[in-house]
């Protein structure tokens, strides 16, 4: 089926009280419009048109992509109004399916449910039943239970405000259909406005069927339009990562207290205690224990490796049997091998730490290659930088670092080499030597302490 998908875009927001476009304020991290982008990916139609207006040119540079067609609406007269100026883009199409930029819960089954049911030839429409609808369409319905039209709340009579089903604005249009229907909308109701919601009665009195899905569940086809209704979609989309995350193998501490804002991979027997942030790419996989309060972006953390509270990893990659933090900082680049450990208090940067080797206290490793077995004292930093450019260090298998000394790179310390606490280690060590580079101590007799004025 030629599928075609039209996204409505163009609104200002201005109940956000923001100067950022409402739909690229972000759920979990992303933009909303970009949840429902990616959610219209997955029915791979022929295209996805997007309708932009305030804000137009930071909406699509945020979200372009070759897939995309950007559509202006210069003029905000209606979500009728919107869908048409997309349909010189569309040729052809079988089935057209509009959608809003400001859902960002609704599910990929869904979409596929009701696209499936209108098929070329009926009108779709996505509704729900809601404890509360104020503020949306109410689905008028005949005695045998037919749809028949759409009112908007500002038209509705007190009779019509009675009923709980609510339009979701979300459709499929018969492509053979929706341009004669676009063309023949009136804006002669309370808002001035085009409605799309007028094409429902076009197709009852043209007894073209109408096919209704419903969503799983109400929070699905909810939008913001303040910042309160996006913390609720916020919260909801917490609720729902953390319950598949609990089905997939995690123990969860609390699971109202976990935060995924990314594509997060995860084995079994997994325990992730409160207040972790998971974002961008995650993978955790099997008998990973994660403390309290950790931010993870951007990584894999290998088997059996424990993550105490308070450690933040970006963009690394650690090994199966790992031990991290409390209050490690792992940063871009960083590779632990099998069995290493980052203690607490430690910074690494683009580093290669080996197999089974320990960086345990208060030290920055950056740019560094170090082999396995080694032992990284406390205090410990590799000057990596001169200014202008980064350098590197080598620390050589079963090596010995000292506390307290700075490697100042380019430099090597070979195989089984010692440092000696204190050093400022400025030229290469020989493997199986001690690096010492100390200023002579001198002890001064009788030395008096300054006294206060």
């Amino acid at each position: 089926m030629n599928l075609h998908v039209v996204v409505l875009a163009a609104g200002q927001g201005t109940r956000m009280r923001s100067k950022l476009p409402k739909v690229l304020h972000p759920v979990a991290g992303k933009p909303m419009l970009g949840h429902v982008i990616d959610c219209a990916r997955t029915l791979s139609p022929t295209k996805i048109h997007v309708v932009i207006g305030h804000g137009a040119e930071l909406v699509r540079e945020r979200l372009d992509a070759t897939d995309l067609n950007w559509v202006l609406q210069t003029e905000q007269l209606g979500t009728g109004h919107a869908v048409a100026q997309a349909l010189p883009a569309i040729d052809g199409a079988d089935q057209i399916l509009v959608l809003y930029g400001d859902v960002p819960l609704l599910r990929a089954e869904t979409l596929q449910q009701l696209s499936k049911q209108a098929g070329s030839q009926a009108l779709g429409m996505l509704t729900v039943n809601m404890a509360d609808p104020t503020g949306y369409g109410r689905i008028l319905r005949d005695g045998l239970g037919q749809v028949q039209a759409i009112v908007e709340q500002k038209d509705a009579t007190a009779e019509q405000l009675l009923i709980c089903e609510g339009n979701t604005g979300i459709m499929a249009l018969p492509g053979s259909q929706a341009a004669r229907w676009l063309n023949s909308l009136s804006n002669q109701n309370a808002q001035g406005e085009y409605y799309l919601t007028d094409v429902v009665a076009m197709a009852v009195a043209e007894q073209i069927p109408v096919e209704v899905a419903q969503p799983e569940d109400e929070p699905e086809v909810l939008g913001a339009n303040n910042r309160v209704q996006l913390a609720v979609l916020e919260a909801e989309y917490r609720r729902r990562q953390a319950e598949r995350l609990m089905t997939e193998g995690v123990t969860l501490a609390d699971p109202s207290r976990i935060d995924v804002r990314g594509e997060v991979t995860v084995g079994r027997d997994i325990s992730i205690d409160i207040n972790v942030v998971l974002e961008g790419s995650v993978v955790i996989e099997d008998d990973v224990i994660i403390e309290a309060n950790c931010v993870l972006r951007n990584c894999r953390i290998g088997a059996g490796s424990y993550i105490k509270a308070f450690s933040h990893i970006e963009d690394a990659v650690l090994a199966a049997d790992c031990d991290v933090g409390p209050y490690a900082r792992l940063r871009p680049g960083t590779n632990l091998q099998r069995g290493a450990k980052i203690g607490n208090f430690v910074e690494t940067k683009k580093a290669n730490i080996g197999e089974g080797s320990k960086v345990n206290h208060l030290s920055y490793i950056g740019d560094a290659e170090v082999g396995p077995g080694v032992n990284i004292g406390a205090g410990t930093i590799t000057c990596n930088y001169d200014g202008v450019n980064k350098h590197l260090t080598t620390i050589g298998e079963g090596a010995f670092i000292g506390t307290n000394t700075a490697l100042v790179a380019p430099v090597t310390v070979g195989a089984r080499a010692t440092t000696a606490a204190g050093s400022t280690i400025t030229l290469d060590v020989p493997a199986d030597s001690l690096g010492v580079s100390r200023a002579r101590q001198r002890n001064i007799e009788g030395w008096k302490r300054p006294t206060k004025q």
